[in-house]
């Protein structure tokens, strides 16, 4: 895990989690209170492949926004920091990344909502192509098979059922 010192140089923070979790709003929020840059899955991915996520997806498939996923991961890892960086939920579904999320030095952080929850969050899954054309099925599926790796790999595990954007960040702050 990395050391937090005055000005953050070096630290990063790699929020793991499913859809509607809360990665973006307290990536934001973190990066808010600190000053820190915050790249969201899709901005990086945007830049590797040079079209938006939907784009890539809609004309190479998902096999090429896997491969940019998991290369925005690889830019989130490597970049010095500080920084927060919202990581692609499928990327536990990838051995290579698995591994590279358990040598990493960033805190890797896997925010947690239970199932109902994160359905209700995502409501008719508007804009997450995944999860069409029943949100809740697939949110299930998908739930199922990625809660164990996440688990896995992070350092921290935070629940976001209840509680602001605010206060998720200060125990991210807080476990760093």
């Amino acid at each position: 895990m990395t050391d937090v010192t005055g000005d953050g140089a070096g630290t990063r923070v790699l929020l793991l989690g499913m859809m509607g979790s809360g990665k973006t709003s307290v990536g934001k929020e973190i990066g808010r209170q600190t000053g820190w840059s915050y790249r969201d899955n899709d901005s990086l991915v945007g830049e590797i492949a040079g079209i938006p996520t939907a784009q890539l997806l809609d004309r190479d498939g998902v096999d090429a926004l896997r491969e940019a996923e998991s290369a925005a991961l690889r830019r989130a890892i490597d970049d010095p920091g500080p920084l927060v960086a919202g990581v692609a939920g499928g990327v536990v579904e990838v051995p290579e990344d698995v591994e590279l999320l358990r040598r990493t030095d960033a805190l890797v952080v896997y925010l947690h909502a239970p199932l109902d929850v994160l359905v209700e969050r995502v409501g008719d899954g508007g804009g997450r192509p995944f999860l069409q054309p029943d949100p809740a099925t697939a949110l299930r599926r998908l739930f199922e098979g990625r809660e164990p790796f996440y688990r896995e790999v992070a350092d921290v595990v935070i629940d976001t059922t209840t509680g602001t954007p605010a206060d998720h960040a200060a125990q991210v702050l807080a476990a760093l």
